[in-house]
């Protein structure tokens, strides 16, 4: 891969336009073969090998093809006008976070996780975890308003987490559970829930 050094600023999410985002997508797996450690490893080995292309094909920019480390970079195509780059923030054994770039339709980070959950210690959790607004207003109103860019970014982490739930080698105990809290402008947080 190119050792170039990029131009792309981060765009973190108060840089960004309308209402602030998180979101949480999670699934839990009965006796995985693989421990948080281990799947996780393979995630970051091959972060292209979880997204469908259909909907978010990754490609790294910068970076070593065979791990994953602080400053990589990934172009997103994404399905629709909504392409973008990415950065790793953070590396460990069990987690990793992206930062959106300038041009991203998104401001914000990404984070994902692997863990036991302590009430079940035989099962794992993989979440993903999303902080952002907008970009801009005009990606605001096409993206939230209209509504395509929220059903396709759902689509695209769904998928990842089923991908992952599957390299596990465990028994998924549900579908993906997907949780939305939208903080407005008062104060006020909207929560939103399903499966």
């Amino acid at each position: 891969m190119s050792d170039s050094v990029s131009t792309h600023s981060e765009q973190p999410a108060s840089s960004g336009s309308g209402p602030l985002l998180e979101r949480r997508y999670f699934i839990d797996v009965a006796r995985p073969r693989r421990s948080p450690a281990q799947l996780m490893a393979a995630v970051q080995a091959d972060v292209p090998h979880f997204s469908p292309d259909a909907l978010a094909n990754f490609k790294k920019k910068d970076g070593d093809d065979s791990e994953l480390r602080v400053g990589d970079e990934f172009s997103i195509t994404i399905l629709g006008p909504w392409d973008g780059c990415v950065r790793v923030t953070e590396v460990s054994a069990t987690t990793f976070e992206f930062i959106t770039l300038e041009g991203h339709p998104e401001a914000g980070r990404i984070r994902f996780e692997a863990h036991y959950l302590d009430e079940n210690p035989d099962v794992l959790r993989f979440e993903i975890r999303s902080s952002a607004r907008s970009r801009d207003g005009l990606v605001a109103f096409a993206y939230d308003t209209i509504g395509g860019g929220k059903l396709l970014q759902e689509a695209t982490w769904v998928e990842f987490c089923r991908r992952v739930a599957a390299a596990s080698g465990g028994q998924a105990l549900a579908d993906v559970v997907v949780e939305t809290f939208r903080h407005g402008g008062t104060g006020h947080v909207e929560h939103t829930r399903h499966e």
